[in-house]
C-alpha cells in the first residue's frame, strides 16, 4: 500500500512539474513575440519620423489645408465676381451683366506649433495663407492665383493672462460668419463685418470660474485700406500719422470642456489719418456676441459705430471720407444663425448692413458716386461625409445704394474639396 501510494505521488509530482514547465514555455514564447513587435512598432514610429515634417527648433508641428473648388455666378456686376462684396452701379446696356465661372484661389494651407513651457507659461503660434492674393497678368487668369498672407500669430498663455503677437483680426471685431464660400473675404465684409487681419500686439487677463470676465489692449498696424499700385512702397493716409492705432475691449466668456463656448464683448477703436495737412480721427465702438443657444443652435453677430473706418476691413462699405474730404461716419453690424440637424450637416442663415451717414449736404456731382447703404443676406448648407471631403453652397443677395438708386446681385456659389 505504501509502495502504491508513493508511485501516485510522484506520478502527480512529474505531470505538475511537466505542467509547469509548458506554462513556462508559453510565457517564454510570449514574451518573445512582444519583445519583436516592440521592435518592429519602434522601426515603423523611426520612419514616420524620418519621413516627416519638422521644425528645426524640433518644437511639435502641425502641417493643415484646405482645398477648395468654387463656382460662382453672378447676376449682375460688381466688385469681385467670385466673392463679391458690394454692386456697381456702372452695368453698360452693351455689356453682359450674367457671368459664371469656377475658382481654386480659396484654398488654404496652415501650420501649427506647441511648446509645454515658455516664459512660465504655454505657446502656440500658427501660420495660415491662401491663395486670394490676386493673379498675374497671363492666359490663365484666375487660375494661376497668388499667395496671401491671412494671420500669423503666437500666443503665450498663463492662467489667467494671455499675450499675442502676429497678425490677426481687429480685437474689437474678431468674430466671422460662418460660410463655405466666403474664406478670402468673409462674408458681410462692407456690409457690417469689420475684418481684415492686421500687424498687431495683444495683452490681456481674465477671471478665472465658471464665467469669467477679461479685458484686452492692443496695438495695430495704422492702415487706411488704400489700394495699392504696383511697387508702391509709401505710406498711406494711416502710416502718415505716425500712431499705431489703439484698441482695447471687455468680455464676459463661458463654457469650455464639453460645452460650447460663449462670450459677449465691447470695444473701443482710435487710430488717426492724415489726408492733407489736418490730422482726422478714425474712431469706433463695437459689440459681439456668441451665443451657444443649444447644443445644436447658436447666434452670433457685431455691431459697430464710428467713422473712416475702410481700415479695419471696408467700413463705410470702403470708404473713409465723403468727398468733401470730411471723416464718413457710419453704423453697421451683422447677425447669423447656425444649426446642426444632423450629423456632418450644417446650415446657417444672416444678414448685414452698413450705413454710412449721407444727409451730407453734397452737391449732385460729388453724391454721384458715394455708396450710401450695402445690404448683405446669405444662406448656405455644408455637408462633411465620414473622410476628408466636404460640399456646400451658399445663396448670397447683395443690394447697394446710391445717388443713382439701388443695385441687386444673386450669387450663387457650390463648393467641393478636401480637407488635412
Amino acid at each position: 500500500m505504501r509502495l502504491a501510494f508513493a508511485a501516485a505521488l510522484l506520478a502527480r509530482v512529474a505531470g505538475v512539474t511537466s505542467a509547469q514547465s509548458a506554462t513556462a514555455d508559453s510565457l517564454a514564447e510570449r514574451l518573445r513575440r512582444a519583445e519583436a513587435a516592440i521592435v518592429a512598432l519602434q522601426q515603423q514610429v523611426a520612419e514616420v519620423n524620418e519621413s516627416g515634417v519638422h521644425a528645426r527648433s524640433r518644437v511639435r508641428m502641425e502641417l493643415t489645408g484646405r482645398v477648395a473648388v468654387n463656382g460662382f455666378g453672378n447676376s449682375r456686376r460688381v466688385n469681385n465676381v467670385d466673392n463679391p462684396q458690394f454692386v456697381r452701379p456702372d452695368t453698360a446696356s452693351t455689356v453682359p451683366a450674367r457671368g459664371v465661372g469656377m475658382a481654386i484661389r480659396q484654398t488654404r494651407l496652415g501650420l501649427a506649433v506647441s511648446v509645454a513651457d515658455v516664459m512660465g507659461g504655454s505657446f502656440t503660434g500658427d501660420l495660415d495663407v491662401d491663395f486670394y492674393g490676386g493673379q498675374e497678368p497671363s492666359s490663365g487668369g484666375r487660375t494661376f492665383p497668388l499667395v496671401r498672407l491671412r494671420t500669423a500669430r503666437g500666443f503665450v498663455t498663463w492662467s489667467n493672462a494671455e499675450l499675442m503677437i502676429g497678425q490677426e483680426s481687429p480685437l474689437i471685431s474678431s468674430l466671422n460668419p460662418v460660410s463655405p464660400a466666403a474664406i478670402g473675404t468673409p462674408d458681410f465684409a462692407t456690409a457690417g463685418n469689420l475684418w481684415l487681419w492686421l500687424p498687431q500686439v495683444r495683452f490681456g487677463v481674465e477671471s478665472s470660474g465658471g464665467l469669467r470676465f477679461g479685458v484686452q489692449g492692443a496695438v495695430l498696424a495704422p492702415t487706411s485700406g488704400d489700394p495699392v499700385a504696383s511697387f508702391d512702397t509709401d505710406y498711406d493716409l494711416a502710416e502718415r500719422s505716425q500712431r499705431p492705432y489703439l484698441q482695447a475691449r471687455v468680455h464676459a466668456r463661458w463654457g469650455g470642456g464639453e460645452s460650447a463656448v460663449g462670450e459677449v464683448g465691447c470695444g473701443v477703436h482710435e487710430g488717426w489719418l492724415v489726408p492733407s495737412s489736418m490730422r482726422m480721427t478714425s474712431s469706433a465702438v463695437a459689440c459681439d456676441a456668441l451665443l451657444p443657444l443649444v447644443d445644436f443652435l447658436e447666434l452670433r453677430g457685431e455691431f459697430f459705430s464710428g467713422q473712416a473706418l475702410r481700415g479695419l476691413g471696408g467700413g463705410g462699405i470702403g470708404q473713409n471720407f465723403a468727398p468733401i474730404t470730411a471723416p464718413l461716419s457710419t453704423k453697421g453690424g451683422w447677425a447669423q444663425m447656425n444649426v446642426r440637424p444632423a450629423f456632418g450637416f450644417r446650415l446657417g442663415a444672416g444678414c448685414g448692413v452698413d450705413h454710412p451717414e449721407t444727409n451730407l449736404g453734397l452737391p449732385p456731382s460729388g453724391a454721384t458716386l458715394l455708396r450710401r447703404r450695402n445690404d448683405a443676406c446669405a444662406t448656405y448648407a455644408t455637408f462633411r461625409p465620414t473622410g476628408p471631403l466636404f460640399f456646400g453652397a451658399e445663396l448670397r443677395r447683395l443690394r447697394t445704394e446710391y445717388a443713382s438708386g439701388r443695385y441687386t446681385n444673386d450669387h450663387v456659389t457650390l463648393t467641393a474639396g478636401f480637407e488635412f
